[in-house]
């Protein structure tokens, strides 16, 4: 079962006052398969310098994993225990393709672990509960509550190899690919 990630956005009224517009769980949701990740998608950006201007939720769209070109997305995800989310990317493998990005950035030559991708971004990645393994091509590091990773554009896996979800906040940020 998804936690709930409130979101708490704000805004200007038509005074140009500073205010609260949104204070309430995401209701942008997204798990592909069962026993997939679970994203929770908080806010994006379309262009840099963001637009501050309008009240409107800018989440209006489904789940893909890249930000707009020229812009960036904040993301909470939920990584269910690797025995969980290895057989949900065996299932997932037979699906067509979702439109997320998902397919065009995954690694399936990597024999280490099938959750292997890369994309054209900067990812700021605070582990919020439990632990993780950053993979890359070459080596590992265990991430618990509190760690921060910076991922620059390189292939890159997360496993989870405890019974218990680990839940990471992410902030990706469009890049020049290396």
């Amino acid at each position: 079962m998804a936690i709930k990630v409130r979101r708490v956005v704000t805004g200007h009224d038509v005074d140009g006052r500073s205010t609260f517009l949104i204070d309430a769980a995401t209701p942008h949701v997204f798990q592909r398969t069962k026993g997939s990740a679970i994203v929770h998608e908080l806010w994006e950006t379309r262009r840099t310098p963001a637009d501050n201007r309008g009240n409107a939720d800018v989440i209006d769209r489904g789940h893909r994993l890249a930000p707009p070109k020229g812009g960036s997305v904040f993301r909470v995800i939920e990584y269910p225990p690797d025995r969980e989310r290895l057989a949900a990317f065996a299932h997932e493998e037979a699906l067509p393709d979702d439109g997320s990005g998902r397919a065009q950035a995954t690694d399936r030559n990597s024999p280490r672990h099938a959750g292997f991708h890369k994309t054209a971004t900067v990812d700021y990645a605070i582990v919020l509960s439990g632990e993780i393994f950053a993979m890359m091509d070459d080596g590992e590091v265990l991430l618990t509550a509190g760690d921060a990773l910076i991922q620059r554009g390189t292939n890159h896996a997360w496993s989870n190899r405890t019974d218990e979800t680990a839940v990471v906040a992410f902030v990706l940020i469009d890049a020049e690919p290396v």
